[in-house]
């Protein structure tokens, strides 16, 4: 018994002594990026009022005392980009970390098209040999919780400078945005990939903040219905949590023997919570909780946004897209700026990638119920035009007429690129593709649409073809395939079955992409738009949602014809 008692205490002596280091979360390592020239917050645990001392090797320091929490936060002031740098953390114990580089930092988000890898994509076998040390990579495993976390539970996550590797596992829309404003600006540039397949836009904002939002109730209760069904056979909320404890525990001693794979091809993952419903990914703010909570108030630049596919399985959920967007973008800029003291600009850049094009090619003018991708795109669109900041990357040229998960994803990501080096970094290049900004009625049988963002000049895909992509109505709301034609910086277009025409509509359909579309001559795709304000949709509508394409056997996936993009080039 007396040795038993001695070898409690010596445990219990052992964790006191753990729980008494200063410590930081894993977004604090070598090979980290910080964001140039402002003040950085840095965070961690430590005794409650302990003193903490962060030195860094360009001179600036700065002190922090940990609360009744054992939190600590201060604010390290970084100078213009650089690389070779270290910080040194002191309190009872000493943390150093090395290769530290300050650039630009962009934080990038969404569902499974955001998350999907370099090495799954087209082209991929070029940067089979991509060697950048001071384009850095920070990549978290997916993770819910029905809590905000303090701390990532993954293990694993680390800054990791760009090799062929690091590359090929990390997000391909991320990876060329990156890349290229890490060539293109000439300064070490850093992404932080935060990824979920198969999430609500609900699941990434805190519940506060929506409550008073009727289709976030709606999506809540259906949740919560289902989960009282699977605790009614036996799934409960408390076996649940006891079995993730179980799994976590396995996990971590994994961890600790210093194991890293699941299998030959994928790497050990925190335990994530599928039942009951009310426990999982899908349910209000859980992503929120896991994968943003606990990087704020990392020092950002700004944030690219990948994700729409869960909100658009039918039009009036795509047309809601546009109420809850804004809630997302005001929450994370105002509560980043206040938990970074004013570091992180209120209105820091926000990009949205409108979804690309999928399910059969088009054959009708406009599509209408059958296309909510098509109502999501406008959602997007209206967005980027009412909110400052909030840019637009249009993607109706990618994607794949079967594969949800289609592999042009690089010219996702040079279009994010082109769009931020323009928009934030002042750069004299054409950022966007055409954008609608407004059509007259001529009284001759035309409408005239007029567009900024022209760049060099119109064009379409197929310069040879007339564009085909327009369709134009009366006052009847009937649409027909327009006669289209480039003249100058408009488009005029026209029907011969429409004598009095009074509204356009572009692109208006779930795949697009095979029409001859129109283009700037930087290669940059104009989104589609509509100029009507007529109902998408009526009361007592029977509603489909989007069906999924079957898959042939042996289907393989190719690449869709495009123009070039220029301006994306590295000299």
């Amino acid at each position: 018994m007396r040795s038993f008692i001695v070898s409690i205490v010596l445990l219990l002596c052992l964790s006191s002594h753990a729980v008494a280091e200063v410590r930081l979360p894993r977004l604090f390592g070598d090979h980290m990026i910080l964001q140039q020239e402002t003040a950085n917050a840095v965070w961690g645990w430590a005794v409650p009022g302990e003193a903490i001392t962060v030195n860094a090797s360009w001179g600036a320091s700065a002190d922090a005392v940990a609360d009744d929490a054992g939190k600590w936060m201060l604010f390290l002031d970084t100078p213009g980009h650089g690389v070779g740098h270290q910080l040194t953390i002191s309190g009872e114990n000493e943390i150093r970390i090395a290769d530290v580089a300050i650039g630009e930092v962009w934080l990038c988000a969404g569902q499974s098209n955001m998350g999907w890898s370099v090495g799954n994509s087209f082209e991929s076998e070029k940067e089979a040999s991509v060697n950048l040390p001071n384009f850095r990579i920070f990549k978290s495993q997916r993770e819910h919780w029905h809590e905000p976390l303090l701390e990532s539970r993954d293990r694993l996550q680390q800054w990791k400078p760009c090799t062929q590797q690091s590359a090929f596992e990390t997000s391909a829309v991320s990876y060329w945005f990156g890349k290229t404003l890490h060539q293109k600006l000439g300064v070490p540039v850093g992404i932080i990939v935060q990824a979920y397949a198969g999430t609500p836009i609900e699941g990434w904002m805190p519940w506060e903040i929506q409550q008073d939002d009727p289709r976030a109730i709606e999506h809540r209760a259906a949740i919560d219905r289902t989960a009282q069904r699977s605790a009614e056979r036996g799934e409960t909320v408390h076996k649940a949590i006891a079995f993730f404890e179980q799994e976590m525990n396995q996990y971590n001693r994994k961890i600790a023997a210093g194991e890293t794979m699941k299998n030959s091809f994928r790497v050990l993952q925190p335990p994530i919570i599928t039942k009951p419903a009310s426990l999982g990914h899908q349910y209000p703010a859980h992503i929120f909780n896991a994968m943003i909570h606990p990087i704020r108030p990392y020092g950002i630049r700004g944030m690219i946004w990948y994700q729409g596919e869960r909100n658009s399985k039918n039009v009036p959920q795509a047309a809601h897209y546009q109420e809850q967007l804004p809630k997302l973008i005001e929450y994370y800029r105002s509560s980043w700026n206040s938990l970074s003291n004013g570091n992180v600009s209120a209105h820091f850049p926000f990009q949205c990638t409108q979804l690309p094009s999928w399910n059969p090619a088009q054959v009708q003018p406009v599509e209408g119920l059958e296309a909510p991708w098509a109502v999501s795109r406008e959602s997007m669109r209206l967005v980027s035009s009412k909110i400052q900041n909030v840019g637009l990357v249009t993607t109706i040229d990618t994607g794949d007429a079967i594969e949800l998960h289609p592999k042009n994803k690089k010219p996702i990501g040079l279009r994010h690129a082109l769009l931020a080096l323009n928009k934030t970094y002042g750069k004299e290049i054409v950022g966007q593709g055409p954008e609608y900004a407004g059509h007259h009625l001529p009284g001759n049988g035309t409408v005239v649409i007029e567009f900024s963002s022209r760049g060099s000049g119109l064009r379409a895909t197929r310069q040879s073809e007339p564009l085909s992509a327009f369709a134009v109505a009366g006052q009847n709301k009937e649409w027909f395939w327009a006669n289209a034609v480039l003249d100058g910086e408009s488009v005029v277009v026209s029907s011969e079955h429409v004598a009095k025409p009074v509204a356009v509509r572009y692109a208006w359909a779930m795949n697009p992409s095979q029409q001859n579309l129109l283009y700037n001559q930087e290669g940059l795709p104009a989104s589609p738009f509509r100029t009507d304000s007529w109902p998408l949709w009526e009361p007592g509508d029977s509603v489909p949602e989007v069906n999924k394409p079957k898959k042939p056997n042996g289907y393989q996936p190719l690449d869709w014809d495009r123009p070039d993009m220029p301006q994306a080039s590295i000299e």
